[in-house]
């Protein structure tokens, strides 16, 4: 009913938009009022008084035979002034009236056209607050793994596999079944069944290893178990392989495969103010040939774009951050002096933002670098201070209550 209310009612504007146009195109251009017109009304005023004149003698008829030919000479002369000024817009022309409906008729098909295009008749406006409400909804309800991978077709098994690897692969799969508490066979064979495509019986292995380890499970197989889940959806993010994902970032909050994923699930919701946030963090750090960059670099534009920020990528090689010699002299230094370095980066971020401010991305990774430190406190108020520079801006807004997000500072 009411998207019937709606097409009625811009059917009706259209309708009197083109009609407006062709009356207008239809009357000849109106001649203002000319001094001619109020000439002649003068004249036939003064032809009048002149007639009385001579009727009570005021006049002799000599004298105003004389007069009456001058003033209708001159009325003659108005009255052709008239004419002249009235005659061009009295005929309108046809061919301008048609081309004039035609233009009309033709803005109002566009119009439509685009419309239908990139519109969404009936449907309402979507403020900020309601759209993040849509994305809470749809993560809290998305499919769960059971469900995903019932969609997807199963992937092939590698060709040309060497028959002393399968065999070896048989009694792998033979001694966890006798020693299903072996930690390390476990890892082997969870590994190996992925590379095989056996992805229902990687998951199992990499289940039960995180049943054995308990709370002593590292990131890294938290992040194994959680990859092996979204490969086997079809690299869809579901609710189980999001939990483990948690439990990664959780053990080591840097750990660039989580952080993809998770940039991957928020753009799967509709966040993409929090994916663009994950994902600038691992543009910006690299290294420029990290395989997660693939994925990424093919998409962040975008997604930056629908989370309202202008970001340009930076080419291959030209990475934003510390350069490749930094990574590799901090991967060589002690922890003591790692630590020293990245708080003493993070010290100038902040210290540029406080004299000169900077963009939005700034303030973010600010926010984000001194979570990752475990400055909770100092990133919360720096977000504080954000917040207020951003003020009235609601893509800025979301950006930075992602990055606090994911510092640990924000709900």
């Amino acid at each position: 009913m009411e998207n019937g209310l709606f097409w009625l009612i811009n059917g009706a504007i259209a309708v009197t938009v083109v009609a407006t146009l062709l009356r207008a195109a239809s009357r000849g251009r109106e001649a203002p009022s000319a001094p001619a017109e109020f000439d002649i009304a003068v004249y036939r005023d003064q032809l009048a008084e002149l007639d009385r004149d001579i009727a009570q003698g005021r006049v002799t008829a000599e004298e105003g035979a004389r007069l009456k030919t001058e003033i209708s000479r001159r009325l003659l002369e108005a009255d052709r002034q008239a004419q002249a000024q009235t005659a061009p817009g009295g005929r309108p022309d046809q061919r301008s009236v048609w081309m004039a409906g035609g233009f009309a008729v033709l803005a109002v098909a566009v119009a439509l056209g685009v419309y239908l295009r990139v519109g969404a008749p009936g449907y309402p406006d979507l403020p900020l607050s309601l759209r993040i409400a849509m994305t809470e909804e749809r993560h809290a309800n998305r499919p769960n793994q059971e469900t995903a991978e019932k969609g997807v077709t199963p992937q092939p098994a590698p060709d040309q596999v060497d028959p002393s690897f399968l065999d070896l692969m048989e009694k792998l799969r033979a001694a966890m079944k006798a020693r299903p508490d072996d930690v390390q066979g476990l890892r082997l064979l969870a590994r190996n069944e992925a590379a095989l495509g056996n992805l229902a019986a990687a998951r199992e292995a990499q289940q039960q290893l995180l049943s054995v380890l308990g709370d002593k499970a590292s990131a890294d197989d938290h992040e194994a178990m959680a990859e092996m889940m979204i490969v086997a959806a079809g690299g869809y993010v579901s609710p189980e392989a999001e939990e483990h994902l948690k439990r990664t970032l959780t053990l080591d909050p840097k750990n660039p495969i989580a952080r993809y994923y998770s940039g991957e699930m928020f753009a799967q919701i509709g966040r993409y103010d929090h994916a663009f946030v994950l994902w600038r963090a691992l543009v910006d750090e690299g290294p420029a040939d990290a395989p997660w960059l693939v994925p990424i670099r093919a998409q962040i534009e975008d997604i930056a774009a629908r989370a309202g920020v202008s970001y340009d990528l930076p080419p291959d090689g030209t990475l934003k951050g510390p350069s490749q010699e930094d990574i590799n002299a901090a991967g060589q230094m002690a922890a003591g002096d790692r630590q020293s370095m990245i708080e003493g980066m993070v010290a100038q971020l902040g210290e540029r933002l406080a004299t000169e401010g900077g963009s939005v991305e700034e303030w973010a990774r600010l926010i984000t670098s001194l979570g990752v430190l475990g400055r909770k406190d100092q990133a919360a108020e720096i977000y504080a201070e954000a917040q207020g520079k951003f003020t009235g801006k609601d893509a800025e807004l979301a950006q930075l209550k992602a990055a606090a997000s994911q510092a640990g500072v924000a709900e």
